[in-house]
């Protein structure tokens, strides 16, 4: 850390624009999705066709981004069922998420939206539910014009190396580690 102000523009000078990117939200601390539907936000605001596919989370949830967004004109698709550990049948779960990628791959190609959040992709992926190489040779065969913001913990390799922009979120300290619940409106 330095205590004195940058005094040189730290602003490249040789960029080249690009028709869509590839962002990676992951890691072990709070506000991958987060960072994500603030993203959507921008996008929305831009008059921009925005869709989310979750994979884990289900309709159940009633997450506060979802009323918002959909208010704002998102297309939103909560195909998961929940947490693993509280699934009745893991089976099941492993069919919702393929049934999300399927959602998920027709966003991506289709030149309907100019960002696609999948949130929770990771997930899955890791599980072996959906094919990791399908996914990402899908990412990088999208159409040209749309932008992926992939979200969850512990993001694959071959998911990073497809990606433009990775962000790596630290859990310094939580809440929930010190016992405290999940809070409406902060959390979820």
């Amino acid at each position: 850390m330095t205590d004195q102000p940058p005094i040189e523009d730290p602003i490249r000078r040789d960029t080249t624009a690009a028709s869509s990117l590839v962002l990676v939200n992951t890691g072990d601390g709070k506000g991958k999705s987060t960072a994500g539907f603030g993203t959507l936000l921008r996008a929305l605001a831009r008059g921009w066709r925005v869709g989310v596919i979750q994979f884990i989370k289900s309709g159940d949830w009633r997450v506060g981004e979802e009323q918002l967004l959909t208010q704002l004109g998102a297309e939103w698709r909560s195909i998961g069922d929940g947490f693993s550990w509280d699934a009745e049948d893991l089976e099941v779960s492993k069919g919702l998420a393929q049934e999300a990628w399927a959602a998920a791959r027709d966003a991506l190609t289709s030149g309907d939206f100019e960002v696609v959040m999948l949130d929770e992709i990771t997930y899955p992926m890791n599980w072996g539910w959906i094919d990791a190489a399908d996914v990402v040779a899908t990412i990088r065969e999208r159409h040209e014009q749309t932008t992926v913001i992939c979200t969850g913990r512990d993001a694959p390799d071959e998911l990073v190396e497809v990606a433009d922009t990775v962000t790596e979120m630290r859990n310094v300290k939580h809440a929930y580690d010190q016992g405290i619940q999940a809070r409406r409106g902060i959390d979820y």
